[in-house]
């Protein structure tokens, strides 16, 4: 499984380009079956992920027993919870951006601004109610604020989430982050149109088939 655990530090190294996180900030998962176990594999707590080795990433268990030599990021239990709820949910991506962050600590939900807001599930984009991080509370916070969603903002927090893939997921954090900036920066000249319930509905019909045949592009069904 060296070739999973590299791929997950790959994608993980992808994020501070693609001004997803800085540092050690976030965290990262894939579903994975190692020596014959189901699980997935994580980033782990408080490393820098340019110093991080195949070694250095965590298999969690089903149970949520973690495997190897460091501890799991903090942040374990909404991973664990998301797959356990989201048999969809491939790999899980955690980041604290910028206008994602800026706009969770608002504690406001996203609202349809912008056709693409769609391209997540729904009509909005949800933020999820606060709580310290890492705890079971921020994970019922983040599994609610996910319902019919595959992303949500965190409250005072930064953003979460899922997709088929490491790939998939890393793409769909990056057009979020793109819809938070968007929207903040439409706010600093008033507030923006909004599209109507009607439109919205037309709209997440068409992204029920949108790519190409056998992708569901949004990682999630429409709620």
């Amino acid at each position: 499984m060296i070739e999973a655990r590299q791929k997950l530090i790959d994608t993980a190294r992808r994020m501070a380009p693609a001004n997803l996180n800085r540092g050690a900030a976030g965290n990262l998962s894939a579903r994975v079956r190692e020596n014959g176990e189901d699980g997935y594999l994580i980033t782990p707590s408080g490393m820098d992920y340019d110093s991080l080795t195949p070694e250095d990433i965590v298999f969690m268990r089903p149970g949520g027993a973690p495997a190897g030599r460091r501890k799991p990021s903090s942040e374990w239990r909404f991973h664990h919870d998301v797959y356990l709820g989201r048999p969809e949910a491939g790999a899980i991506l955690h980041a604290h951006s910028p206008f994602a962050s800026s706009l969770a600590c608002l504690r406001r939900d996203i609202p349809p601004f912008h056709y693409m807001i769609a391209r997540f599930g729904g009509d909005t984009i949800r933020c999820a109610e606060y709580a310290t991080f890492g705890t079971q509370a921020l994970s019922d916070n983040a599994l609610a604020a996910l319902r019919g969603r595959c992303a949500c903002l965190l409250a005072n927090h930064g953003l979460l989430a899922f997709g088929r893939t490491l790939e998939h997921v890393f793409s769909l954090a990056v057009e979020f982050e793109a819809l938070c900036e968007q929207y903040w920066r439409a706010c600093q000249l008033g507030p923006p149109a909004l599209l109507s319930a009607d439109e919205m509905r037309t709209v997440l019909a068409k992204f029920a088939d949108y790519g190409q045949p056998g992708r569901q592009e949004s990682g999630e069904s429409a709620a």
